[in-house]
C-alpha cells in the first residue's frame, strides 16, 4: 500500500488556485494523496481588479472570489489559518489555529507594498494591494468630497480636494485614470466645480509605465493629462506627511489622500522567513532552481509573486504579474506530480505575452506578442484584449459563473459610461414597458398556431407547410401560401447561398429518393404548429420568457430562410429579440418562477461543482 502524502498549498492567490485545482483534477481518485489550501481569508482577490473598486466604478463584491465555490465538489481541504513560521527541517507550518505537517508544500503567499524606507510612506499612505485596501480607499475618498463640501476654509478645502498617487507603474497609472474617471460623479454628487478637483501621479522613474513602447508611453501621458491629472516623473519623495507629499528640489504637495503604488516585496510570512533556511533574494522573494523549487529544498515550490528566478538567457528574474502566477501554477502541479511518482521534473521556461493597462474604464494600452516581436495597442482594442484574458483566467478559476458576473459588472451594469463600450450595452429600461409588446407577440403567435394544430390533430400526413416534390396538384398548397404571402406584399428575399442550404438540407431530410415525404417531415411541421402555440402562451403567460423569445426568433429565422416568409415576420423578429431579456419579470409568471428555479438550481452539486449558475 502507498504511503499517504499531503500537498499542502499555501495562499489562495492566482498561483496557489490554479495549482491547487491541477493537482485536485489528477488525484481526485487517490486516496493516497490529500491536497489542502490553507489562506488567511476565505476569498480569493483579484488583485488586477482593485482599482476599479478602490475608485467605484464596480460593486465591491465584483472582485471578491469565495473559495468554497472555488473548490466545491474538489479534493481540496480547505482550511482558514494564517501561517507565521515554517519549520522546513521538520517540514511543519505554524498557524495561528494549529500546525499542520506536509510532504510537498507550495509557497504561494503573494506579495505586499514596499516603501524603499520614504520617510512616514508606511504611516501616512494608502496602499493597494488587498480587498480591504480598496474599501478603504473608497469610503477615504468619499469621506474627502463630503469633508470638503462643508469645508469652511478655502485651504482645508484645497488639501480634501487633492489627490497624490505614487507609482507610476501598473498600478499607480490605473488608480489615477479611474479615479479621473469617477471625478465627475462625486463633484456632481457633492456639488463640488470639477476645476477644483487636483490628481497628482509622481515617481522617481523618468517616465510612466517604463516597460512599455515609446508610442504607449507618449499616448499614456497624453490620455492623463486629458483626463486633467498632472504627471511629475523625477520625482524624488523625501517623506509622506499626514497632510502633504514632500518632493526633493519642490514644494510639498498639501494632500488629505497619498495613495502608495510604488511596488511590492515578499509577503509578511517569506520577510519572517529564516533566510538560512530557504534562500532570500531582494525584495524577500524566494530564489528558486529551474524545476521553481525553493533553493536546497527538493520538496518546497513557489508560484506567482513569490518566486525569484532568472531564466536561461534573460536578464531579469521573472515578474510579478498574472501570467507568471498561471504558467508557474502549471508546471509547479506538474512536478509535483512527477515527484511522487519519481519521474523527471521539467524546467521553467515561460514565455510571456505582454500586458495590458487600463487607464480608467474606457481606454488602456496593451503590448502584447512574443520575445521577438511586440505588438502595441491603445484604446478600444487594448481594452477588448485585457477583458478577453481576463475572461479566459475567470474561466479556469470559476468558470462560467465568474465570466458572467465579470460580464454584468464591465459591459451591463455600468454606471456614467465608464466602459470601453459606453454604455450602449448598460441602458436599462422598467420592464414593465415591454408588457404591451410581449402580450401583442403571444396573441400573434397563438392565432398563427391555432388554425395549423387542427389541421394537424385532423391528419398528422398531410403535410401543408412543405411543398410537394411529385403531385404535381400540390401546387395549389404552393399558390395557396402564396397567396397569403400576398396579403402582406411580396416574400422577403433570401440570399442564393441560403437559399442553396436550405434546399440541401430539405432535400437530405424531409424527401425521399422518389419524393414522397419522410415521417421526419411529419415531425417537423407538428412541432413547428405546436412551437407557435407553445411560444404564445408563454409570452401571454409570461412563462419561461427567454426561451420562448429565442424560439420566436428561431422560427423567424427559419421561415424566411424556406422563402415563403412575408414582411410581417420582421415583426416577430425584432420584436422576440427585445422581449429576450426580462421580458416576463413583471406582471408575467416569471416574476414568481425563476427565483424558486434559481434556488433549486444553484444547489445541485453538479451546477455548483461546475459553476454553471450565475
Amino acid at each position: 500500500m502507498n504511503e499517504k502524502k499531503r500537498i499542502i498549498v499555501l495562499g489562495a492567490g492566482y498561483g496557489g488556485i490554479l495549482t491547487a485545482k491541477k493537482l485536485a483534477k489528477k488525484y481526485k481518485k487517490d486516496d493516497n494523496i490529500e491536497i489542502m489550501v490553507i489562506d488567511k481569508n476565505g476569498y480569493h482577490t483579484m488583485l488586477t481588479e482593485l482599482h476599479e473598486v478602490a475608485a467605484g466604478r464596480v460593486p465591491e463584491e465584483s472582485i471578491r472570489i469565495d473559495l468554497d465555490k472555488v473548490f466545491y465538489g474538489r479534493k481540496v481541504n480547505l482550511v482558514l489559518d494564517e501561517v507565521v513560521n515554517i519549520d522546513f527541517d521538520n517540514q511543519v507550518l505554524k498557524g495561528v489555529v494549529e500546525d499542520y505537517n506536509y510532504d510537498y508544500l507550495v509557497l504561494g503567499t503573494g506579495s505586499k507594498p514596499t516603501f524603499y524606507g520614504c520617510k512616514g510612506a508606511e504611516e501616512h499612505a494608502l496602499t493597494l494591494w488587498s480587498y480591504e485596501d480598496a474599501l478603504k480607499i473608497k469610503y477615504h475618498i468619499l469621506e474627502a468630497f463630503e469633508k470638503a463640501s462643508v469645508a469652511k476654509s478655502p485651504a482645508e478645502r484645497a488639501d480634501l480636494l487633492t489627490f497624490v498617487v505614487i507609482g507610476c507603474g501598473f498600478t499607480g497609472i490605473e488608480m489615477v485614470g479611474e479615479l479621473a474617471e469617477w471625478r465627475n460623479r462625486l463633484c456632481y454628487n457633492f456639488n463640488i466645480p470639477e476645476e477644483e478637483v487636483k490628481l497628482y501621479v509622481l515617481d522617481l522613474l523618468p517616465r510612466v509605465l517604463p516597460n512599455f513602447d515609446d508610442k504607449l508611453i507618449i499616448k499614456t501621458e497624453r490620455r492623463l493629462a486629458k483626463m486633467g491629472v498632472e504627471v511629475m516623473t523625477h520625482s524624488n519623495i523625501t517623506e509622506v506627511r499626514k497632510d502633504a507629499v514632500c518632493i526633493e528640489g519642490k514644494d510639498c504637495i498639501r494632500t488629505y489622500t497619498t495613495i502608495w503604488a510604488a511596488g511590492v516585496e515578499g509577503s509578511d510570512l517569506v520577510t519572517a522567513l529564516d533566510g538560512e533556511k530557504i534562500k532570500k533574494a531582494p525584495r524577500n522573494r524566494i530564489e528558486t532552481d529551474p524545476y521553481l523549487r525553493g533553493m536546497g529544498k527538493e520538496n518546497v515550490y513557489v508560484v506567482g509573486d513569490n518566486i525569484y528566478y532568472i531564466p536561461d538567457g534573460e536578464e531579469r528574474p521573472v515578474p510579478q504579474m498574472v501570467e507568471n502566477a498561471e504558467h508557474s501554477a502549471k508546471l509547479v502541479s506538474k512536478n509535483i506530480i512527477a515527484a511522487i511518482s519519481k519521474k523527471e521534473q521539467a524546467p521553467y521556461e515561460p514565455v510571456f505575452h505582454g500586458a495590458m493597462v487600463c487607464i480608467g474604464g474606457r481606454y488602456g494600452v496593451a503590448q502584447v506578442g512574443t520575445k521577438n516581436k511586440q505588438f502595441v495597442f491603445s484604446g478600444f482594442i487594448a481594452m477588448l484584449i485585457k477583458h478577453l484574458i481576463n475572461m479566459v483566467y475567470f474561466m479556469e478559476v470559476l468558470g462560467f459563473h465568474k465570466v458572467w458576473t465579470y460580464m454584468i459588472h464591465e459591459f451591463f451594469h455600468v454606471k456614467d459610461r465608464r466602459s470601453f463600450v459606453g454604455g450602449h450595452f448598460s441602458k436599462r429600461s422598467p420592464n414593465f414597458w415591454m408588457v404591451p409588446l410581449r402580450l401583442f407577440v403571444g396573441v400573434k403567435w397563438l392565432l398563427e398556431g391555432y388554425e395549423k394544430v387542427l389541421r394537424v390533430i385532423e391528419d398528422p400526413t398531410d403535410i401543408f407547410l412543405l411543398a410537394s416534390k411529385i403531385d404535381v396538384s400540390a401546387a395549389s398548397e404552393v399558390a395557396e401560401a402564396a397567396e397569403t404571402v400576398s396579403e402582406y406584399g411580396e416574400a422577403l428575399p433570401v440570399p442564393e447561398f441560403i437559399a442553396n442550404i436550405v434546399d440541401w438540407s430539405m432535400n437530405l431530410i424531409f424527401y425521399t429518393q422518389a419524393g414522397e415525404f419522410t415521417a421526419m417531415a411529419t415531425v417537423f411541421q407538428t412541432g413547428m404548429v405546436i412551437a407557435e402555440v407553445v411560444v404564445g402562451l408563454a409570452l401571454l403567460g409570461g412563462l419561461f420568457t427567454m426561451p420562448a423569445s429565442i424560439l420566436s426568433v428561431v422560427m423567424c429565422a427559419m421561415i424566411w430562410a424556406s422563402g415563403m416568409a412575408p414582411s410581417e415576420i420582421l415583426w416577430f423578429g425584432f420584436a422576440g429579440v427585445a422581449l429576450i431579456a426580462g421580458s416576463g419579470s413583471t406582471f408575467g409568471l416569471d416574476y414568481y418562477v425563476l427565483p424558486m428555479l434559481k434556488r433549486i438550481w444553484k444547489k445541485l452539486p453538479f451546477v455548483k461543482k461546475w459553476y454553471l449558475f450565475t
